[in-house]
């Protein structure tokens, strides 16, 4: 009996998709592996390969960043991947649609915890804003995914698990959720619509129609797009701030820090604000500073109120909104966030 050409062209994709799923799983189980050895692993190639004498400043930092280094990048690449897979059940025009036409309060609920799962950067924040407008969504509800997507991202809150536990992680959710939601009803209250630029709402939509599901198979190669485009642009940022948390962890006193940056110091919360703000970065290169701080001695409150400053509020993100949003509105919007963070942070150090 011969074979079709197709059957045979059948066959041999088959074949390949075995293969490609077999070298994938091998990949996973070999990671998983690693990642369970990565203390010993530290440990051995600092105080044996290198070597260095263990309990000084610089074998401790070189400790820590050999640990930290494949930790958090094994982390990000497996989240980045599961949630590359997961987006494509939430396309933008789905979102779009979902929020169109919703109330306030509901609306903004729904906003943020979409924000959880939807990539967002400050990149994408005109065509993000420009098209939840454009469909009718709220102002105030459009500021609360605004809000909730770039500080309650999945990788802060995967790497928050993976660093300090699921207390922490829920904390973080919990807060930066309720942020998002009440900082997006208040300012939908004041009905600062007209302070958004007249040109997007005269922008027309365009094409909405939603293509075909994708395939099980195209789901899982946007997982791996999602790894590439995303570990890809921020591994450097990551190693970087790893570096910064090894030489805080190994050259920084235990508790120093707690004299300005702990529960005690009312200024302590404000002035992490303002420091946060200027700078620029995302969350898997922030949390690897923030748990240094934290292990010399910095109040959680605190270390919580820079972080979601430095993602939430960050200068450059700012200066892109200035395209689609007026001064006044920019400034309501900054305002109310860096409250709601201040209130975070003097909670937590209150009753934590």
């Amino acid at each position: 009996m011969t074979l079709m050409p197709d059957s045979i062209d059948a066959a041999s994709r088959g074949s390949r998709r075995l293969a490609n799923a077999a070298m994938w799983s091998i990949a996973a189980m070999a990671a998983v592996v690693v990642y369970t050895q990565l203390a010993r692993i530290a440990a051995f190639a600092t105080y044996s390969l290198l070597p260095l004498e263990r309990d000084t400043h610089l074998g401790a930092s070189m400790e820590f960043f050999l640990f930290e280094v494949p930790k958090v990048l094994l982390l990000l690449v497996a989240v980045v991947f599961v949630v590359g897979v997961l987006r494509t059940y939430l396309t933008p025009e789905r979102a779009r649609r979902l929020l169109a036409g919703r109330r306030e309060a509901g609306g903004n609920v729904l906003a943020a915890v979409f924000g959880v799962a939807t990539p967002f950067c400050s990149c994408s924040a005109v065509p993000l804003f420009i098209g939840f407008v454009t469909a009718g969504v709220p102002l105030g509800v459009t500021l609360s995914f605004l809000i909730s997507a770039p500080m309650v991202n999945e990788v802060a809150l995967v790497l928050l698990f993976g660093l300090f536990g699921w207390r922490v992680a829920a904390l973080y959710l919990g807060t930066g959720l309720a942020i998002a939601i009440v900082a997006g009803w208040t300012i939908g209250r004041l009905k600062l619509e007209r302070r958004v630029e007249p040109w997007v709402y005269a922008m027309a939509r365009g094409d909405t129609r939603e293509e075909l599901p994708p395939r099980w198979s195209e789901r899982l190669a946007a997982g791996r797009v999602a790894v590439r485009e995303i570990v890809g642009k921020v591994w450097p940022y990551v190693v970087l701030g790893i570096a910064v948390g090894a030489g805080i962890h190994g050259y920084v006193p235990t508790n120093f820090l707690a004299s300005f940056m702990g529960r005690d110091a009312w200024w302590a919360v404000p002035l992490a604000v303002l420091l946060g703000v200027p700078m620029y970065s995302n969350a898997a290169a922030i949390i690897p500073v923030v748990q240094a701080l934290l292990g010399k001695g910095a109040a959680l409150g605190t270390v919580l109120a820079f972080m979601m400053s430095v993602i939430a509020l960050s200068l450059p993100e700012i200066i892109i909104l200035r395209k689609v949003l007026r001064p006044v509105l920019i400034a309501t919007f900054v305002a109310t966030v860096a409250v709601g963070i201040l209130a975070v942070g003097v909670l937590f150090n209150a009753v934590l």
